[in-house]
């Protein structure tokens, strides 16, 4: 069984930094595409940033140029390195990944939260 261990969230001041890290474990061949998800309170869960095991990224509007994602693919673990922190990035960070097995199984994180005061 696959699982997805998020860690780094915290509370950061606005204009702060924090890094996200993921790792996958299990019964595991590969997973492709790897991703970072959010969700704040009333809001549904929205793409921040994936990337490919190739290393093609894609990014919300919103955090592009603050944002970086990256990967290990020997270890299965994401980054997510955040700077330039808004308090409107306050959310539940999600990690995610593809399994390589079927473009049908997502597997998820039980996220960490992220706060940023003003």
């Amino acid at each position: 069984q696959v699982q997805l261990v998020e860690s780094g969230g915290g509370l950061v001041q606005a204009g702060g930094s924090l890094r996200l890290s993921c790792a996958a474990s299990g019964s595991i061949f590969s997973i492709d595409p790897m991703g970072w998800y959010r969700q704040a309170p009333g809001k549904q869960r929205e793409l921040v940033a994936s990337i490919t095991s190739g290393g093609s990224t894609n990014y919300a509007d919103s955090v592009k140029g603050r944002f970086t994602i990256s990967r290990d693919n020997a270890k299965n673990t994401v980054y997510l390195q955040m700077n330039s922190l808004k308090p409107e990035d306050t959310a539940v960070y999600y990690c995610s990944g593809d399994a390589g097995w079927s473009a049908r199984v997502r597997y998820w994180g039980q996220g960490t939260q992220v706060t940023v005061s003003s």
